[in-house]
């Protein structure tokens, strides 16, 4: 893709291609004719990048100075954290670390127009399974910046998904290419992705970020509470999360009859089960039948717990699926839990709670406007210098509604 965009928009007329299998790779013959006709003289080569003596041979064989690079290289082998091997790492780190790290030395003395980095935004915001692969694009998005802070051109584009399943992309399976779309990171196509790559080379940035995002998904992400902090500014959302608080199942729970426990906390486990299936309703998930056989894997019995954490508002274990096999054991795992007494938590009272509410509805000027932000500032701020004048309360948390409205008039008086 890009060696014809250099060719046929940017004029590039020496091209140097360089993979693993060099000539005898897949469409090579193809490219190299499309290429010539478009007026580049092209040299197809294997090599190894992330081999430092191959790729120095490589660079020394050249006829006509190197004036720039494009580092596109990069495999992925995914997996949870807790089952990631040494092996895993380093396959996934060499043809994007060593690789890139030899390209800088070997072209340290050489006038480059431009150094250029094809890193993964899954570097900046996460993606679940790839932390070896979120590790390695970092460490190129670090090196771009270190180039710059010495004078060498550099830029790391953090790509989002490609949407031809080619590459990387065609090793994703329908159920991570799904988890990626949850995330908000919708498919780039080949002619988008080439106008992002012209757009970045016109800023002076040693990181950006071409990617397409699906506002939709990204506030389903926020609802739920799971929205990575550097999109959280996107998106436009209530001051009162609708989802997640912390104890929120013990509040659901709190709210209905005993004998509703299990069925609230069902629908909340398989609305999370659904959502991670793809399917428009709970009605879609099984009770009964085993996550496994409902297609979940690992990653994805990873997020149904990351999801259930923060909807519940409970610490839980990350083998949770694993320990609890169906939609109804985990149900039936969470209720103690939420109500480890068997009853509902005692209850603030109604009257506390809208006075609570209607302070926090009033505007800061017009509590400055009425003398009162000072002495609300001091009773928050303090509990040594004002004397309650109910009962014997020492602590302002301690106080209830009449005691503080009884306090601040006679300190206004």
């Amino acid at each position: 893709v890009f060696a014809r965009h250099l060719a046929e928009h940017h004029g590039a007329r020496r091209l140097l291609l360089v993979s693993r299998r060099g000539p005898e790779a897949a469409g090579v013959t193809e490219l190299v004719q499309e290429l010539e006709a478009l007026g580049a003289s092209v040299r197809v080569e294997a090599c190894d990048v992330s081999d430092r003596d191959q790729l120095a041979a490589l660079i020394g064989s050249l006829e006509h100075p190197l004036t720039a690079v494009i580092h596109a290289a990069g495999v992925l082998d995914d997996g949870v954290i807790t089952s990631l091997t040494p092996a895993q790492v380093e396959r996934v780190m060499r043809p994007k670390v060593d690789a890139a790290l030899h390209l800088h030395e070997l072209t340290a003395d050489m006038e480059l127009s431009a150094f250029v980095l094809f890193s993964s935004v899954a570097a900046l915001i996460g993606s679940p399974g790839q932390g070896n692969y979120a590790a390695a694009n970092a460490v190129l998005d670090a090196l771009a910046a270190h180039r710059r802070a010495t004078g060498l051109p550099a830029t790391s584009l953090a790509w989002g998904l490609w949407a031809d399943a080619t590459g990387m992309t065609g090793e994703l399976d329908e159920a991570e290419l799904a988890r990626l779309e949850r995330q908000g990171v919708g498919a780039l196509s080949s002619e988008l992705g080439v106008e992002l790559f012209d757009r970045s080379q016109r800023l002076n940035a040693a990181l950006v970020v071409p990617v397409r995002l699906d506002q939709g998904a990204l506030r389903a992400q926020a609802r739920a509470g799971m929205l990575p902090a550097l999109l959280r500014g996107l998106v436009r959302m209530p001051a009162r999360q609708v989802e997640s608080a912390g104890g929120s199942l013990a509040e659901r729970l709190a709210a209905v009859p005993q004998t509703d426990w299990e069925r609230v906390t069902l629908d909340l486990v398989r609305g999370q089960v659904a959502a991670i299936l793809g399917h428009a309703s709970s009605d879609a998930i099984d009770p009964d039948r085993a996550f496994k056989t409902l297609g979940f894997d690992s990653l994805a019995a990873v997020e149904l717990r990351n999801r259930l954490t923060q909807a519940t508002g409970l610490r839980l274990p990350t083998t949770l699926v694993f320990d609890h096999p169906t939609p109804e054991a985990v149900a039936q795992y969470l209720i103690p839990v939420a109500m480890p007494d068997g009853t509902a938590p005692a209850q603030r009272s109604s009257e506390e709670d809208e006075i609570r509410e209607l302070l926090v509805s009033i505007p800061i000027g017009r509590l400055r406007q009425a003398g009162l932000l000072e002495t609300l500032m001091e009773l928050a701020n303090s509990s040594e210098d004002v004397t309650p004048t109910a009962g014997d309360t020492e602590s302002i948390d301690e106080m209830d509604v009449d005691a503080l409205i009884r306090m601040t008039q006679e300190d206004m008086a």
